[in-house]
């Protein structure tokens, strides 16, 4: 991946992450989501781009800050996980229910998300910040070092 490229991946993953949150606060208000986000850290469109094998995205960000942007990307998917599995995972709907569309989720398990959400969102705009600093790396960095 060449410098250009790198930039723009570096946007994607925090459109992702943006695109993300804005899912979750949809399931929040009661609106159905379609293709929810991966719970599984290497399979979101961050955690592709992150893992990618070519490996030299720890050598561009330098090993100390792509472990800590790793620490918190994984933090974000064990936060998020406690969400997914309210709106999927205990998903108990009857007959009537699936048939009107109706999501069951309880007002005590809404009002666990919401909590869950203001946690998860912290977390994001740490994640947010550790991007918007490794486009600030990348940026500073000579193209003879992209691939």
């Amino acid at each position: 991946m060449d410098k250009a490229q790198s930039l723009e991946a570096i946007k994607n993953a925090r459109k992702a992450h943006e695109l993300q949150m804005k899912k979750i606060v949809a399931l929040i208000n009661g609106e159905e989501v379609e293709n929810p986000t991966a719970v599984n850290k290497t399979q979101c469109d961050f955690g592709k781009w992150f893992y990618a094998e070519d490996g030299h995205l720890p050598k561009l960000l330098g090993a100390l800050f792509y472990n800590e942007l790793e620490v918190m990307h994984a933090r974000w998917h064990m936060e998020y996980v406690r969400i997914f599995e309210i709106f999927f995972q205990n998903k108990k709907q009857g007959f009537f229910s699936k048939m009107i569309g109706v999501n069951r989720v309880s007002n005590m398990d809404l009002d666990r998300a919401k909590l869950y959400y203001s946690e998860l969102e912290a977390t994001t705009n740490e994640l947010l910040k550790a991007l918007a600093v490794s486009e600030r790396r990348l940026g500073a960095l000579n193209e003879s070092l992209f691939i």
